[in-house]
């Protein structure tokens, strides 16, 4: 005759294994909340180095947000955090790293600006500062541009998307990829998918506000975080991420 410890086994194990596989997932999802750049191990190519020249077909190359700190500089890295700098009397340049709680400090600094075109050179950031700032770009009614050499990566595009005009100089790089959207990520996985869901859909909604066309995101969406897709010129135009 079977014990009752005994018919219990079964359940205790499989009881186990759901708990260890939720702690795994956890896991993953903790590593990719205190560090950014953690991506789980991947048995495809890798994407080619960022500096090699794209053509159709060939445009996702490899993300690296430790750029030189952009045209005209001879060394120095990319800023921690984005710096509002003038450069003449109708032109600032915006560059650095998109992090927490830039949307509105830098805000502040382009509502106070005389510039009336903002240059933009950053690998990217928080999204949701990337639009926050966006915002406060449109409502100052500032145009955005960028110079040959100058990238726009990762949430930097929203920013640009901002301008009131947009120019990309011949040169200009200007990419996406898949974006993390949670304030926190040590969470089940159906809600920190709820979350990108939200964000995604936020994203689409500011990009339309914007008069650029949602469909922008779709090579991102297919683009995983350690790569960037980068936008040819016929891209830009068709997406109306560029007036002129």
């Amino acid at each position: 005759m079977i014990s009752d410890q005994e018919k219990l086994r079964p359940i205790r194990r499989m009881l186990t294994g759901v708990l260890a596989v939720q702690l795994v997932i956890a896991a993953f999802l903790f590593l990719g909340d205190v560090g950014r750049d953690f991506v789980l191990p991947s048995r495809g190519p890798a994407a080619p180095e960022f500096d090699r020249p794209t053509r159709p077909g060939d445009q996702t190359r490899r993300y690296d947000p430790t750029l030189p700190a952009g045209p005209g500089v001879e060394t120095g890295p990319m800023p921690e955090r984005l710096i509002l700098e003038r450069i003449d009397d109708d032109t600032a340049l915006l560059t650095g790293k998109i992090e927490p709680g830039d949307g509105a400090r830098i805000a502040k600094q382009i509502a106070a600006s005389e510039a009336g075109t903002i240059l933009l050179h950053s690998p990217g950031g928080s999204v949701r500062d990337a639009m926050e700032l966006g915002r406060a770009l449109r409502q100052a009614g500032k145009a955005t541009a960028m110079r040959a050499g100058d990238v726009c990566l990762s949430a930097c595009p929203y920013i640009f998307a901002a301008g009131t005009e947009r120019q990309a100089e011949q040169g200009a790089r200007i990419g996406l990829h898949q974006h993390y959207y949670g304030e926190n990520t040590l969470l089940p996985a159906f809600l920190a998918v709820q979350d990108i869901q939200r964000g995604q859909g936020e994203v689409m909604e500011y990009l339309e506000e914007m008069g650029v066309d949602p469909m922008l995101m779709a090579p991102g969406l297919a683009t995983p975080p350690q790569s960037i897709y980068i936008l040819s010129r016929e891209e830009m135009a068709r997406y109306d991420l560029v007036t002129s």
